[in-house]
């Protein structure tokens, strides 16, 4: 027999300290019923589906979110392709066939303007009466339990184009990162006695947060190692394309095609164009004693 199933549903982007609360109650109401708890999620996001629309930016790839899930005690994290023919199921159709034949569902955990079915027609008092009629339970998060944690993906998207780490980093309930290969760069760093390792992210809806100079720490062979980043396209050198760069204090590995998760800690300044490179030279001298001074603070 199918392990029978504790579900929440949602995109779940940042998997937020909004989201932890939701999810945290699916684990614990998991343990007291003996079920699986599991998340059904959408990929990709329906607006890039329905509106075709690839300017939007999420804040993890897909495979962040089911890690970010998974340490939050989810067993199961589902997948489900987002085509127009999904996004035309019958909210009925969608219940009896999904939720209930193929997921085994005994529970789930929604709030309170959770919407579903073709044209997202369908709402909690609907769910409610497929609960009664397919024989599973349905928890209703409310508007209050909700509003209790004002946070949404939207804020957190608003802080990193800012600047904001730490209000986003507390917004979270975790540092905001980025993953990406190690990449061979124009070498430019090394000539100013800043090697950096130049960052290629694959999935192009992942947000970048705004240009600029950042203190970020990553775990590198089980250490951290803490560093400083410039998100930009290196205007001092005429760089044309935006990249990636990271130097890391205190380090001299060579990690070309390794796969780094770097944290945010703090936004430094914008990028800037230098009259020459010993003037950016200066200043990169000036970012590593600010970052040092801010990895005191996070240390002290």
């Amino acid at each position: 027999m199918k392990s029978e199933k504790i579900l929440t549903i949602g995109t779940f982007d940042g998997v937020h300290i909004g989201h932890q609360k939701i999810l945290k109650r699916v684990v614990a109401l998991a343990q007291e019923e003996d079920l699986v708890p599991t998340v059904l999620t959408l990929f990709p996001h329906p607006r890039m589906v329905l509106q075709k629309d690839n300017s939007i930016k999420l804040l993890n790839t897909i495979d962040e979110r089911i890690q970010l899930l998974k340490n939050l005690g989810i067993e199961e994290v589902i997948v489900k392709e987002f085509t127009k023919e999904f996004a035309n199921l019958s909210a009925k159709d969608y219940v009896e066939h999904i939720l209930v034949d193929e997921l085994n569902t005994k529970q789930i955990v929604i709030g309170y303007d959770h919407h579903f079915g073709k044209n997202r027609s369908a709402n909690i008092d609907d769910l409610k009466v497929f609960a009664e009629a397919f024989n599973f339970k349905v928890e209703e998060i409310t508007a209050q339990e909700i509003e209790d944690v004002t946070v949404s993906s939207t804020k957190i998207r608003n802080a990193l184009n800012n600047g904001h780490i730490e209000i986003a980093n507390s917004y979270l309930g975790y540092n905001y990162f980025i993953s990406g290969d190690v990449v061979k760069g124009k070498g430019i760093g090394r000539t100013l006695d800043y090697p950096t390792a130049n960052i290629d992210i694959k999935e192009s809806y992942k947000l970048i947060p705004r240009d600029g100079v950042y203190v970020v720490k990553s775990e590198i062979e089980g250490l951290t190692i803490y560093g400083m980043m410039n998100i930009g396209t290196n205007p001092t050198v005429d760089g044309k394309t935006r990249s990636i760069e990271v130097y890391f204090f205190d380090f001299d590995k060579d990690i070309y095609g390794e796969t780094l998760r770097i944290e945010f800690l703090h936004w430094l300044r914008s990028e800037q164009k230098f009259e020459n490179l010993e003037a950016l030279k200066k200043q990169l001298s000036n970012d590593m004693t600010d970052a040092l001074e801010h990895i005191k603070t996070i240390n002290a």
